[in-house]
């Protein structure tokens, strides 16, 4: 992925979830070469919840390859903020995918591997956000806020 389309995705991602009422940034050093420093893509906060994305951009579904310090940097981030670490992927169609970092297949001593399958079959982010209850859908929010009178 060009640098300049990993921004775009990152930038794309920060302002959907920003609508979507989170506190949410970028990380100023991410894809950086600082060594000591741990930081995500983006981190976005919500009601006390975080999630910690690392962010990859693909014009087609295939497998992503990615180093294994990426992933102990989303892993130490999300301990050390009690928060939840994802692969955000963008995919084709503007549809964003969230593969938890859990899930994934270490496939050597220094990479872990998203299958194409494993793609296709993870959860789109609102689905995610639904799950952890950051946003509800338009019928359950209604349910909530409904006094049961008609104006």
């Amino acid at each position: 992925m060009s640098k300049s389309k990993g921004f775009r995705a990152e930038r794309e991602l920060v302002a959907r979830l920003w609508k979507l009422g989170f506190a949410v940034m970028r990380a100023p050093a991410s894809g950086s070469k600082i060594k000591k420093a741990k930081y995500p893509d983006v981190v976005a906060i919500k009601s006390g919840k975080v999630l910690v994305l690392e962010v990859k951009c693909r014009s087609k579904v295939e497998s992503i390859y990615i180093k294994e310090d990426q992933i102990n940097k989303l892993r130490e981030f999300a301990n050390r903020s009690g928060g939840y670490a994802f692969i955000a992927i963008r995919i084709p169609k503007g549809v964003w995918k969230l593969v938890s970092i859990d899930s994934i297949e270490k496939v050597s001593n220094n990479t872990y591997r998203l299958s194409r399958e494993l793609i296709i079959n993870s959860k789109e982010l609102s689905e995610v956000l639904k799950e952890l209850k950051l946003i509800t859908t338009l019928e359950e929010f209604i349910a909530k806020h409904d006094s049961g009178s008609i104006s």
